[in-house]
């Protein structure tokens, strides 16, 4: 079995943060399914440092796994405080964001920038190791840019600085998330290390779940936009791994309940206003994996209405097992 730390995992199929995405709602219902690993949407260091509300939300736990933070930054001093504070907060394993290319994040010289900076990245690491007594972990991309793939070398400095796991995302920052994840090119890092690797990009299935580890030759696989309208699959795909049974996909009243059962904790975890906005991303998914298509009027009032017992009432009506069955 993987362990991280004084942890083991259940299994080796892990949810990705994603920011905006990945809250504790939806991070409840992945481990509630059977996710061997979940991880908190990224936090910013410096802002969790000052007290920023929103920050603090995101440390809350999904319920019993480990419980793994990933935080953003790019000053030592902060990303120490943020650390302290997630394991104050109750943190079992921080994780360090040197993957994120979004340009407001780069910018500044976090995420997916640091691996410009190996020096400096490594100043970040040694930071947060010597924070806590947490495990610590790192999740990156394979480099900048095809001209400096440096993913080996920043996993074998960080490895030697203290970190437990590494996760790589097969495209480098310059790619976002276009073209295809390279995840032969994770072999190096697995090679260069002596720590568990997880691959990430690409994996939406058990097939592609299984060509990525033999590619790479990774521990453990990491689902991100494959994960979205279908908390279970993380599950699945872990049992599979395992040569176990996993949950079964839930559909009609089943779905119907756990779409409303989502919809509703979004609401409690970000109060009316704000949650009816962050639920329309995960009602339209839920839509998509289950192959419900509904007219375009209905699904704008679906997702637009402010009104909760409305949508409540939508939910179970176009998840029920009777529209399915009339589909």
């Amino acid at each position: 079995m993987l362990s991280i730390g004084c942890h083991v995992l259940a299994n080796n199929a892990f949810l990705a943060p994603m920011a905006g995405i990945t809250d504790r709602p939806f991070r409840k219902l992945a481990e509630r399914f059977g996710a061997g690993m979940v991880v908190s949407e990224m936090i910013a260091s410096n802002a969790l440092a000052v007290g920023n509300h929103e920050m603090a939300r995101k440390l809350g736990r999904p319920n019993t796994l480990p419980h793994m933070v990933q935080l953003a930054g790019c000053e030592a001093e902060w990303m120490a405080r943020g650390a302290r504070i997630a394991y104050d907060a109750g943190a079992d394993i921080i994780d360090i964001n040197f993957g994120c290319p979004a340009k407001r994040v780069t910018s500044g010289y976090a995420g997916s920038a640091l691996m410009r900076v190996p020096d400096h990245a490594m100043t970040l690491i040694e930071a947060v190791v010597s924070a806590t007594p947490l495990p610590v972990t790192v999740k990156m991309r394979l480099g900048w840019d095809d001209d400096s793939l440096n993913a080996p070398e920043m996993a074998r400095r960080a490895v030697d600085a203290g970190v437990q796991m590494i996760t790589v995302h097969g495209r480098t920052r310059q790619q976002f998330y276009k073209g295809q994840a390279r995840w032969e090119l994770v072999r190096q890092v697995v090679e260069a290390v002596d720590v568990p690797v997880v691959v990430n990009g690409d994996i939406i299935d058990l097939a592609s779940a299984r060509e990525a580890l033999r590619q790479s030759g990774a521990a453990a696989v990491m689902l991100g936009r494959g994960a979205q309208g279908q908390p279970w699959r993380v599950a699945q795909i872990g049992a599979a791994l395992a040569g176990s049974n996993g949950p079964e996909t839930p559909q009609g009243d089943a779905l119907a309940a756990l779409v409303a059962e989502h919809y509703e904790d979004v609401l409690g975890e970000y109060g009316v206003a704000v949650g009816l906005r962050a639920a329309r991303k995960h009602l339209d998914w839920y839509l998509q994996a289950a192959g419900i298509g509904i007219d375009k009027l209905r699904r704008q009032r679906l997702l637009n209405t402010e009104t909760p017992a409305e949508a409540l009432g939508m939910i179970a009506d176009i998840f029920s097992a009777e529209h399915k069955a009339a589909a």
